[in-house]
């Protein structure tokens, strides 16, 4: 594959699902601290596009893709697992 076709692709959980096709997807990684290299957890929130629903909490793979709107520059590939259900006792 040319360098040109691959895209970035990122796993993360639906944050938010309250928009129409929009999913708001929050990706974590452990980095180590510049001084103490001590392992931190960031995150980032990446606005992505979906042609299905999703609910809070689902894992799901987000792929780069063109401009859609003003801040949709991914769009979801595919769902990873669904939301843990809460056990009712």
């Amino acid at each position: 594959m040319s360098e040109r076709n691959t895209r970035k692709t990122l796993q993360g959980e639906v944050v938010s699902n309250k928009m129409e096709k929009t999913l708001v997807v929050k990706v974590t990684k452990k980095m180590p601290h510049p001084r103490y290299k001590k392992l931190v957890h960031t995150y980032k929130k990446y606005y992505a596009h979906a042609e299905r629903q999703y609910q809070e909490g689902d894992l799901v793979t987000i792929v780069e893709t063109r401009p859609l709107s003003k801040r949709k520059r991914w769009r979801v590939e595919e769902p990873k697992a669904p939301a843990p259900k809460a056990a009712s006792t």
